[in-house]
């Protein structure tokens, strides 16, 4: 499966999965492209040290959401991609995007619960004892879609913003190129809001 990815900041969820590719012969998947709306986004540096296309698209350039996402969508046809995973990328794409791809983000908390750019302050504030990090498919709200997989973290009573991120993070980098693997495998299959995880062959 041709994936490309896209990001908006660092790309450690993009390197994660670079790492679990080039390690694993029968991944299933390929990256072949990086798309970032941000050109300085650190994921960018990450593809072109691995090789990888990249394509900057940039928001401000574009006078809607549904024109935004056309050029997303543009830029994946050109990278011949099969399906976009998400990796730390901010803005909300438009129903184009859901009915051209299937889509999949990654998301720190459990989702429903603190949609949003700021799930881990959100948390932190509300009191929560546990929190994680769900794997989901995009549709056209926000992270709302069917439920891949889920993992709990949890916080600790001296926690910041970034410590737990970082606790965070740890998870991520294990649990999405197992769902990203199981995907481009054909192991998931969706009935209404509910995904069946198919045993590896």
């Amino acid at each position: 499966m041709r994936v490309a990815v896209l990001v908006s900041g660092a790309g450690s969820n993009l390197q994660a999965l670079l790492d679990a590719v080039r390690s694993d012969p029968d991944f299933g998947a390929e990256v072949v492209g990086v798309i970032a709306d941000n050109p300085d986004a650190g994921g960018l540096r990450k593809a072109e040290a691995a090789g990888v296309d990249t394509l900057v698209v940039r928001w401000e350039e574009y006078a809607s959401r549904e024109d935004f996402t056309g050029a997303i969508v543009a830029g994946a046809k050109v990278f011949r991609a099969d399906a976009l995973i998400l990796a730390g990328f901010m803005r909300v794409l438009s129903r184009e995007a859901v009915s051209t791809y299937p889509i999949l983000n990654i998301h720190p908390a459990l989702c429903p619960a603190f949609p949003g750019a700021r799930a881990v302050e959100e948390a932190l504030a509300y009191g929560v004892k546990t929190t994680g990090v769900t794997v989901h498919f995009v549709d056209e709200f926000v992270d709302h879609g069917p439920i891949i997989a889920q993992e709990a973290v949890d916080v600790e009573p001296d926690d910041t913003a970034q410590s737990l991120h970082e606790r965070i993070r740890k998870v991520e980098h294990r649990l999405y190129p197992e769902v990203i693997r199981a995907f481009a495998k054909g192991r998931l299959r969706l009935d209404g809001r509910v995904v069946h995880w198919r045993a590896d062959d």
